[in-house]
């Protein structure tokens, strides 16, 4: 009897021990965010909440995972076609801002971050959001393609190459963050700023106008404010610490 009573007690402490940690976790972010004013966490660590599906009400139910504080996109090993869960965003437009997270990325992997996105019915979220590119560099063959680098890691998808090419290889843990501010936009990458552009812009116009995006209105004059968008790209890719604030 002593022994049975000893049992129970030891896995009551071992179950308020794990849920101590799991509120300790988002303990630390409500602190976090009140040390660094104006910041607000998109993302704690342990709920999906304020995210749904690109063109859906919900959240996916395949596809994408909460795993040891990271918001997880499930890989299907079949590339764009074979997104398990499609493209997220967080249910709130944002203007102007400062967006900060890190992104960790499989062997050969892709994906990429969203923003000022519209939700188009029956189009992809790509054609109205720019798009910070997502790789790994060794192993993917955008890479390779493009123009200067511009569809390596930390650039602006198909337009802008990141400049220091900073990125760190897959596997690693990637800091970075966007700034949007009247039209200003400004990419940072693991402690640099690697990019700039000026959206609405005649040079903006020009660029877009010579390349594949061209044809897309949404993309030829981008909203005024829209959604953060992260990419199932049919690839593993981990994100945490997602944070904004708003200028």
């Amino acid at each position: 009897m002593r022994f049975l009573n000893l049992l129970i007690s030891f896995l009551l402490v071992i179950g308020l021990s794990s849920c101590g940690s799991k509120g300790k976790k988002a303990e630390q972010k409500e602190t976090a965010a009140k040390e660094e004013p104006g910041w607000v966490y998109l993302f704690d660590g342990t709920s999906t909440a304020g995210w749904r599906g690109y063109n859906k009400p919900s959240f996916p139910e395949q596809g994408w995972e909460i795993v040891d504080g990271t918001l997880h996109c499930i890989g299907s090993g079949a590339g764009e076609a074979g997104g398990l869960g499609g493209d997220i965003i967080y249910d709130k437009k944002f203007s102007n801002f400062e967006l900060s997270l890190e992104w960790k990325i499989s062997e050969g992997g892709n994906s990429g971050i969203f923003f000022l996105a519209q939700e188009i019915p029956g189009e992809p979220i790509y054609k109205s959001a720019p798009e910070m590119q997502i790789l790994d560099n060794d192993k993917h063959p955008d890479a390779l393609l493009g123009v200067d680098g511009n569809r390596k890691a930390g650039s602006l998808y198909d337009l802008i190459p990141a400049n220091p090419q900073n990125t760190k290889p897959a596997g690693e843990w990637n800091q970075v963050g966007i700034l949007c501010y009247q039209g200003t936009v400004v990419f940072k990458s693991n402690g640099a700023n690697v990019l700039e552009f000026h959206l609405w812009t005649d040079d903006w116009k020009k660029m877009v106008e010579n390349s594949k995006f061209k044809d897309w209105e949404w993309f030829v004059n981008p909203a005024r404010e829209g959604y953060i968008g992260l990419q199932d790209h049919g690839n593993d890719v981990w994100f945490r610490n997602i944070k904004i604030r708003e200028l």
